[in-house]
């Protein structure tokens, strides 16, 4: 996604965040069931429901050769992610902050742990893999630069031989401490994503239920 992109999605997602705690300045125990709080629910369920098509293409290998060829995958990706965030916002919406059902309640979390995940998977996932993949390419030419050095003065005094790659070495042990720090933290990152996973999982059964119920009920403006 481009820098204009990434910065629209960082603002739905503040906010997305922001909406969360709304209840503690407006309520509306109605809105749920009215006709126009019933069109933010669907259209915003309707976004969900949608999300795992990136996912199928992703993985799904002769998905992926049939369908690539039309609309590419950085395209699903992009409405992976604003599906995500604005389904998640109109869900909010729609719930007009009655936090009373415990099914509302869990759907709600599940769907801020599944968006937040995302997010932090997406972005700072790829950035530290940006970041590494840098270092190890500003590590080999170190390396390279240091075996050459080394081959050079073959033969020459000790003391020349310290002073000329002191700094190549210093700069190598510098690198390989940082690489095997970003390393460690893209393992994290990556644990995100199980997470993420995991919580549309539930996400989904609980969805589920939802509109079961909302349907098995009745829809009151009707």
């Amino acid at each position: 996604m481009s820098e204009t992109e990434k910065l629209t999605v960082g603002m739905l997602v503040s906010a997305l965040a922001l909406a969360i705690p709304g209840y503690l300045l407006h309520v509306a125990p109605r809105f749920p069931g009215s006709p126009v709080g019933s069109a933010f629910g669907i259209v915003g369920a309707t976004l969900m429901v949608l999300l795992p098509i990136y996912s199928l293409v992703k993985r799904i290998d002769w998905v992926k050769r049939h369908v690539t060829g039309y609309v590419s995958l950085r395209a699903f990706l992009s409405f992976h992610i604003y599906a995500g965030v604005l389904g998640a916002l109109l869900g909010i919406i729609h719930s007009g902050h009655k936090y009373e059902s415990l099914l509302g309640i869990a759907l709600v979390s599940t769907m801020m742990t599944v968006i937040f995940t995302g997010f932090i998977g997406q972005y700072y996932l790829a950035h530290v893999g940006a970041d590494l993949r840098e270092q190890q390419s500003m590590l080999a030419v170190l390396r390279t630069r240091y075996d050459s050095i080394t081959e050079t003065l073959a033969g020459k005094p000790q003391e020349v031989i310290e002073v000329s790659v002191v700094g190549i070495v210093e700069g190598i042990a510098d690198l390989e401490y940082s690489i095997g720090r970003r390393e460690a933290l893209r393992r994290i990152f990556s644990r995100w994503m199980v997470l993420h996973i995991a919580g549309a999982i539930v996400m989904y059964a609980l969805l589920t239920l939802h509109i079961w119920s909302g349907i098995y009920y009745g829809l009151r403006w009707l």
